[in-house]
């Protein structure tokens, strides 16, 4: 019995000696993990676990185990200044330089890039302004495409390749480019061929620009918008463009400073009937640590709003202040008006589901986040988290299986595999 207290220990031990042997192979996909050197002539691969229960479950032991679950997302957001599908493709500027490279550095403060992250985004501020793209939105759908630069998928790092440019999954790499200033460009000229005619004022260096002209006439000039590329740029992408917005929102969000509150003060005053002035006020309270105002702000542009977000950031203050059951019911509220709103929506909803220990609850959610976004990795590792707490042992091993064909450097997803192979009993 002595031993089996102590398996999960061990297992988590074994999982943290992996990641800390290859440091920053926990981002690379499996065959760059495996070509790289370890102290000396070590070489370390990821496991092959296999799709189905390679034997019995130690049930003691997987009941004893503290799984890994990636963290809730905890992002205020500002509404869109516009309906999101009216976003166009091409404008200008609205999110500084200096904003865009804070919003880098607090999401990934070590980002995988071949340039310092103001240089990344001087890049997208010259290559879009240059085409008439916005640089600000086109470089949240490089953060959304490579995880804020962590990357994890088929991509990687040394490629210069910031959304995804010739990759159809099954570890196809894609496209690369020598220098990180000709990866953006290739990003802004394959928008630009889907958003305009019109050529590019500099050489093409997007392998597939002319592929979209001469192979998809039905596409080509006629995506206006960011939400236009839903189904064609990501499939199936149901919310790609949604998703990109929110970051866009995101970045644009105020501080805690004293001119910021001075803005949203002016702001309110100016639109006492309107719900963006007090939402941005809510958020800038938030973050000056001033919870109360904060709600307040928060519940009176969920009156005057309808897109949710006002609903979803009094959700995100209730569980930053402890109130678990009022954010539960604050996320129901706005997953039942808007049941598309976004996969980090649901993801939260299904952690607090998980926490009040109601995990068929936890698992519909995390079912509702991966239909927002089909490669949530994070969500089908939660998937497996709820199935064992179902004691549902084979279909938790098979969704872990899934996270790992998502993302398998995910670390959260790596370890729970080994954690529970070490709960398993092999078949004689």
């Amino acid at each position: 019995m002595k031993k089996r207290v102590l398996l999960p220990l061990a297992a988590t031990l074994c999982a943290s000696c992996f990641f800390s042997a290859t440091t920053s192979a926990a981002t690379k996909p499996v065959s760059e993990i495996a070509e790289r050197p370890i102290a000396g002539n070590v070489t370390i691969a990821r496991p092959d676990f296999g799709k189905t229960l390679p034997g019995e479950p130690d049930k003691k032991a997987l009941g004893a185990v503290a799984w890994h679950l990636a963290p809730a997302y905890d992002e205020l957001l500002l509404p869109e200044d516009a309906a999101p599908e009216t976003v166009t493709i091409f404008g200008g500027a609205e999110a500084t330089q200096e904003q865009m490279a804070a919003f880098i550095t607090r999401r990934n403060p070590s980002p995988k890039l071949n340039c310092t992250v103001p240089q990344i985004v001087r890049y997208y501020y010259e290559e879009a302004g240059r085409e008439g793209i916005r640089p600000d939105v086109a470089l949240c759908q490089a953060l959304k495409e490579t995880g804020f630069f962590a990357y994890g998928g088929d991509v990687v790092p040394s490629q210069n390749n910031f959304c995804g440019l010739g990759t159809t999954g099954g570890g196809v790499r894609g496209a690369s480019f020598s220098t990180p200033q000709l990866g953006v460009r290739a990003h802004i000229q394959h928008l630009l061929a889907y958003a305009s005619t019109d050529r590019p004022h500099v050489t093409v260096v997007d392998p597939r620009y002319d592929l979209i002209v001469e192979s998809r006439p039905d596409i080509h000039g006629s995506v206006t918008t960011w939400t236009g590329l839903n189904g064609i740029w990501a499939v199936p992408g149901r919310t790609y463009g949604q998703d990109i917005l929110r970051l866009w929102a995101a970045a644009k969000a105020p501080d805690a400073s004293d001119a910021a509150l001075a803005a949203a003060e002016k702001r309110v005053r100016q639109a006492p009937d309107e719900a963006a002035g007090f939402l941005y006020r809510g958020i800038v309270y938030a973050k000056r640590g001033e919870n109360d105002a904060a709600r307040k702000d928060f519940e009176t542009a969920a009156n005057y709003e309808a897109s949710g977000t006002a609903l979803y950031d009094l959700a995100l203050l209730q569980t930053k202040s402890g109130d678990p059951k009022a954010a539960a019911k604050t996320y129901d509220t706005l997953l039942a008006a808007h049941p598309q709103f976004s996969a980090a929506a649901w993801y939260n909803r299904g952690l607090l589901s998980l926490g009040s220990k109601k995990p068929k609850d936890a698992e519909a959610a995390f079912y509702h986040a991966l239909n927002c976004n089909p490669q949530g990795a994070a969500a089908q590792n939660a998937i497996g988290v709820a199935k064992i707490q179902q004691k549902d042992y084979a279909p938790a091993w098979e969704a872990f299986e899934k996270a790992a064909q998502i993302n398998n450097a995910d670390f959260d997803v790596l370890a729970n595999q080994i954690i529970f192979a070490a709960c398993v009993k092999p078949k004689k």
